[in-house]
């Protein structure tokens, strides 16, 4: 959800490149690089994407100030440049999310709102919006997925794309979005209720389906852990269609067999102990929602779709890995990622996932704090080779931050992962309330835990 509070900020900033090259704790080289310009707002709520014709080609995004910034590498994320979006209505703007299709094309989504909050707002409205762009830089009009204006009820919220990029798939193409519906938002009503929706678009974002419902189960509409939240689609290699979320049921999960039109029943996954919404020391709000990917390789783990999240089973919150080799219908217990010690009252948090289509690796993004005894902050990524059956954790070498509880730090981070090369872009403190956008950035020698050599950077 963004925050009513930010403004709108246009320009355009070449960024300056600034990367830090090093070994993570495995001993693995790495790049660090500050994606954000110096004078950006409090960026939050990181998405990215690595291009399938040109790995060099990286787009990510997020919000700022309540309105969208999109950012976007041709040289592999050793440089940046920002694009600062306009937004011609004045609306908030947030959550931010990028996916790429097979030909190149980038999508974008973001919720666009006024007036929630407000008992007789002068102006509102509140919907899902698209754009599609070649080169993350100049992007196309944007288009609705849906859109209620001059009113803010019911309320779109948490948008979650994903392309079909699979040869095999009679789908291929499609683009799908999954998000949540408030009937009201923060309404305490009983009658009040928020539920998962779901829509397609089928000729590269340019229209979209009427959006139905998909989830059976409702939560409440207080934007807290018994909310039904968190909605992200992913594709299997025969143009599958899976979407999770999380709730007071804990992560739920459905199917679709024939490119989104419609979904099987509601099947539970996992109960997320703590509930999805935990507090973490320092951080305005933190929650452990889920991420999907599914492996669409042509090694001996395809098909197998992949869920990622955080939850306090331990008593502190940890990352935790399930898996599905069957389509869904069975499911592993879950692994807990981190490797530092059980129970040992460290925070883990604002994970995400990226399964590498070409050799199925599975790469998570976190924030870690299990050498900290306050808020300082460093930045993990953990790989598993073997299918998710365990995960190597691999320390980015981000200066540990610490964080300004009062300020709004968003409620995701980003990752994607292609032909080996693993990019990780994630937010942080940098001084005092001031908030940066970087990115670590692995070149892994495919299907292992080594990396190419990083060469030596000329400034």
């Amino acid at each position: 959800m963004a925050m009513s509070h930010r403004f709108l900020i246009i320009a355009v900033v070449l960024i300056a490149f600034a990367p830090a090259s090093a070994q993570d704790k495995a001993g693995v080289p790495h790049r660090v690089v500050r994606v954000s310009d110096p004078g950006a707002f409090r960026p939050v709520e990181v998405s990215v994407a690595i291009n399938p014709n040109d790995t060099d080609h990286i787009v990510g995004a997020s919000q700022q100030g309540g309105s969208n910034v999109a950012y976007a590498s041709k040289d592999g994320g050793k440089s940046w440049k920002t694009t600062y979006m306009a937004n011609p209505n004045g609306r908030v703007q947030g959550d931010d999310a990028v996916t790429f299709a097979a030909d190149g094309t980038v999508a974008r989504t973001y919720i666009a709102f006024l007036g929630i909050r407000t008992a007789r707002p002068t102006r509102a409205a509140s919907g899902i919006i698209i754009s599609t762009s070649k080169d993350g830089l100049t992007w196309n009009a944007p288009v609705p997925v849906v859109d209620h204006v001059n009113t803010c009820t019911p309320m779109e919220d948490k948008p979650w794309i994903k392309y079909d990029t699979n040869k095999d798939s009679p789908h291929k193409g499609n683009l799908y979005c999954a998000w949540t519906r408030f009937d009201e938002y923060g309404s305490k009503k009983p009658e009040d209720k928020t539920h998962i929706y779901f829509s397609r678009s089928k000729d590269n974002g340019k229209t979209f389906s009427v959006p139905h419902r998909i989830s059976e189960n409702p939560g409440d509409c207080l934007d807290k852990s018994n909310t039904v939240m968190g909605a992200v689609p992913g594709v299997g290699p025969n143009g599958e269609v899976y979407v999770i979320w999380v709730g007071p049921k804990g992560i739920s999960f459905v199917k679709s067999t024939n490119g989104g039109y419609t979904f099987g029943k509601e099947k539970a996954l996992t109960n997320t102990p703590g509930a999805w919404d935990f507090d973490v020391q320092g951080i305005f709000r933190c929650n452990g929602m889920p991420s999907i990917g599914v492996d669409l390789s042509d090694g001996p783990n395809r098909g197998t779709i992949h869920v990622n999240w955080a939850d306090k089973r331990n008593g502190d919150p940890d990352i935790f890995h399930m898996c599905s080799r069957d389509g869904g219908e069975t499911w592993t217990k879950p692994l807990r990622v981190n490797d530092d010690p059980k129970g040992n009252g460290k925070d883990q948090f604002f994970t995400w996932m990226a399964v590498d289509p070409v050799d199925g690796s599975v790469n998570m993004v976190f924030f870690d704090r299990r050498d900290s005894n306050d808020t300082k902050t460093s930045v993990i990524l953990a790989r598993s080779v073997d299918g998710g059956k365990t995960f190597v954790n691999h320390k980015i070498n981000h200066e540990p931050f610490s964080c300004v509880k009062g300020v709004f730090f968003g409620d995701y981070i980003g990752i994607d992962a292609y032909g080996g090369r693993v990019v990780a872009m994630y937010h942080h403190f940098t001084k005092g309330p001031s908030i940066a956008v970087s990115a670590a950035i692995y070149d892994f020698k495919k299907g292992t835990q080594e990396t190419q050599p990083v060469a030596k950077e000329v400034r």
